[in-house]
C-alpha cells in the first residue's frame, strides 16, 4: 500500500511577523509513502525534480533525510519503528529560495505515513512532530493549514496555531531569483541579541498586521509590514532587495514588500490591480545586476496539506 500528500509552499516571517507569521501559496511538492513488502529491503527514498530547477544532488537518500526523521519520529509515538519504507518525493517549490520547500516535504512525509498507519495523530500531533523536525513553526502551520497563520511553539513541544481571514483580493507576487541563499548562512547574519527598542517596534507591528488583515486595512497593512530584526541584517545577502522595497514604497495597489522567508525570493503583497508596473520594477532592478528571476503573481491558498491518492 502507498499513499501521496501534497503539500503547498510557504512564505514565513512576512517583514513584522519573524518565525511567528507565514502563509500558504499554490505550488506544491508531492510525498509518497510505501510500505515495501520485501524483507531486508530497508529505506529507499527517490527524489524527483518535476520542472527541472532544483538541484536535489546534496539532499540525503538515507536515514538522515529529514522526510524519513519526520516519519520516524511518528512511527515511535505510536510505539513502532518504521522497517522497509520506499519514499519518493515530487518537487515544484524551489529549493533555498525562502519558499519553505523543506516544511512542505516534512509534512508531506508525516501525513503520507499518518494515513499509511491509519490516522494515530492528529492535526496538533503532526505539528508538534514537523515543527521539531524543522526548528519553527511559521511555515509548518501554513503548510499544514492553509491560508495565513498566526503561530507559537511552546515549552512542552505543542504548537499554538491559527488561521487570520485573509481579504481574498489580497494577493501575493513571488519573485524567486535564479541563486539560492541557504537558511542557515541567512540566519547567521542575525544578532543574537536586539535591542529593546527593537522588540518592541516589531510587537507593534505584528499587531497592525492582524488587526489589517481582520478589517481588510490596506494602509493600516503598510504599515504593519515594516521589521527591525532580520530583514535589515539579511539585505546585504539580496541584491536588490532595497531598491525593489523603495521602488514599490509609492506605487498604487502595494501593500507591502517583504523578504519571502530566509530569502532570496521577494515577496509582495498587494491587491491585484498593479500587476505589471510590478513586475516591471523588479525584473529592471535585478536586470541592473544580472539577476534573472520568475514572477509569479498568486493568491493566498487556504488550503493546506491533503492526501491524493
Amino acid at each position: 500500500m502507498k499513499v501521496s500528500a501534497q503539500v503547498p509552499a510557504t512564505i514565513a516571517n512576512l517583514g513584522c511577523g519573524f518565525d511567528c507569521l507565514g502563509l500558504a501559496l499554490p505550488i506544491f511538492n508531492t510525498v509518497t509513502v510505501e510500505e515495501t513488502v520485501l524483507p531486508g529491503s530497508g529505506i529507499e527514498i527517490n527524489i524527483i525534480d518535476e520542472d527541472g530547477e532544483n538541484d536535489t544532488s546534496n539532499i540525503p537518500r538515507d536515514k538522515s533525510n529529514i522526510v524519513y526523521k519526520a516519519i520516524e519520529l511518528l512511527y515511535n509515538y505510536i510505539g513502532q519503528s518504521p522497517n522497509e519504507l520506499k519514499i519518493s518525493i515530487k518537487t515544484q517549490i524551489p529549493v533555498a529560495r525562502g519558499l519553505g520547500s523543506s516544511a512542505s516535504v516534512i509534512v508531506g512525509g508525516l501525513y503520507a505515513a499518518n494515513e499509511l498507519l491509519g490516522r494515530p495523530a492528529d492535526e496538533a500531533v503532526l505539528l508538534s512532530i514537523a515543527t521539531e523536525i524543522e526548528g519553527h513553526p511559521d511555515n509548518i502551520a501554513p503548510a499544514i493549514l492553509g491560508g495565513v497563520v498566526l503561530s507559537d511553539w511552546e515549552g512542552d513541544g505543542s504548537v499554538v496555531a491559527n488561521k487570520l481571514p485573509w481579504p481574498n483580493d489580497w494577493v501575493v507576487t513571488i519573485c524567486i531569483p535564479d541563486y539560492e541563499l541557504s537558511t542557515e548562512i541567512s540566519r547567521s547574519v542575525l544578532p543574537k541579541e536586539v535591542s529593546m527598542k527593537d522588540a518592541i517596534y516589531n510587537l507593534r507591528h505584528s499587531a497592525m498586521f492582524v488587526q489589517a488583515v481582520y478589517e481588510k486595512d490596506e494602509e493600516l497593512m503598510k504599515l504593519s509590514l515594516k521589521d527591525k530584526l532580520h530583514q535589515p541584517y539579511r539585505m546585504k545577502l539580496v541584491p536588490g532587495l532595497s531598491q525593489i522595497m523603495n521602488d514599490l514604497k509609492h506605487t498604487d495597489g502595494v501593500l507591502g514588500c517583504v523578504l519571502a522567508g530566509a530569502g532570496p525570493s521577494v515577496a509582495i503583497i498587494q491587491n491585484g490591480t498593479k500587476n505589471d508596473i510590478i513586475k516591471e520594477t523588479v525584473q529592471n532592478a535585478w536586470n541592473n545586476i544580472n539577476v534573472n528571476a520568475q514572477i509569479y503573481t498568486l493568491p493566498v491558498l487556504n488550503e493546506g496539506a491533503k492526501i491524493i491518492l
